[in-house]
């Protein structure tokens, strides 16, 4: 999916709030920077947007994001490879969580393309998620 002025979100994917077009930053977090401070954190950051429909819980916090690789491309566009797990093999959100990430991360102005590739290894369990994510579901 290629970056563009207004991108054309899936089907099943929302249309993007306009806060979530400029992403926060967190360069002081990441040490994979661009020169204006774009990075796998700010990558990270823009994903929180998507929420598992089931669980209300973002996706970054949940633990299913494994990795986010930054290749540089023409000027200072990057294209985005995202490795994601499900909570299960089957997960009936899955394809709605990949087009919503897609799209999301895609809105970003340093983006150029995104791939999102899921994995299911090593297996998503409940201490991958966040102190937050676990209070919110009130796991302890």
């Amino acid at each position: 999916m290629s970056n563009s002025e207004n991108p054309t979100p899936a089907d099943d994917a929302p249309i993007l709030p306009e806060n979530s077009q400029k992403p926060q930053r967190e360069a002081e977090q990441n040490t994979d920077l661009a020169s204006d401070g774009f990075g796998e954190a700010a990558v990270r950051e823009q994903l929180k947007n998507v929420i598992d429909p089931e669980l209300f819980v973002n996706i970054v916090d949940l633990g299913l994001i494994y990795v986010v690789d930054l290749e540089p491309v023409e000027g200072e566009k990057f294209d985005v490879k995202i490795e994601m797990t499900m909570t299960s093999p089957m997960c009936p959100a899955g394809p709605q969580l990949i087009a919503q990430s897609k799209t999301f991360v895609s809105a970003m102005e340093e983006v150029n393309d995104v791939e999102v590739k899921v994995v299911m290894e090593p297996p998503w369990t409940p201490e991958k998620m966040t102190d937050d994510a676990r209070d919110t579901l009130g796991i302890f």
